[in-house]
């Protein structure tokens, strides 16, 4: 059983601990997350970018930690912070998530759902985690 999730407009984090929270509680439960590039971040620009590039200044390019450039790469590192990776229930459960850039074509006539809770209720400052990406390097001109 694999639960769609349409990522559009969606706030990052809010969508992370709800996605972290029904693997946990399902254990069958495959979870695809499409449009990832269009998922948002909350606060403003330039505090938003200071975090991120604080991380990516933090690290060595050959020792690490690595952090991700890519959308689907940082929606996912994000939904792995909110689950117990290090135990075997949390690396089941990031087994069964899937983030995609765009809409795959083999999602392209399913049924799309969305999380009413992680719904940007009237944010005003919020950067789209593509917009991110392509500030850290990331040419996403093809999706």
């Amino acid at each position: 059983m694999t639960q769609v999730i349409d990522a559009t407009g969606l706030v990052m984090g809010r969508l992370s601990s709800s996605v972290a929270r029904s693997l946990l509680k399902d254990e069958k439960l495959e979870i695809a997350i499409v449009n990832a590039e269009k998922c948002i971040v909350s606060g403003s620009r330039k505090m938003v970018m200071t975090q991120f590039l604080g991380k990516m200044e933090l690290n060595h390019p050959r020792k690490g930690p690595h952090y991700p450039r890519m959308p689907d790469k940082i929606l996912k590192r994000t939904i792995r912070g909110m689950l117990p990776y290090q135990q075997s229930r949390g690396r089941d459960a990031l087994k069964r998530v899937k983030v995609y850039l765009g809409v795959p074509t083999e999602f392209k006539g399913s049924k799309m759902e969305t999380c009413e809770n992680a719904r940007n209720k009237g944010l005003e400052h919020y950067i789209e985690l593509g917009e991110v990406a392509r500030i850290l390097g990331v040419n996403l001109k093809g999706v």
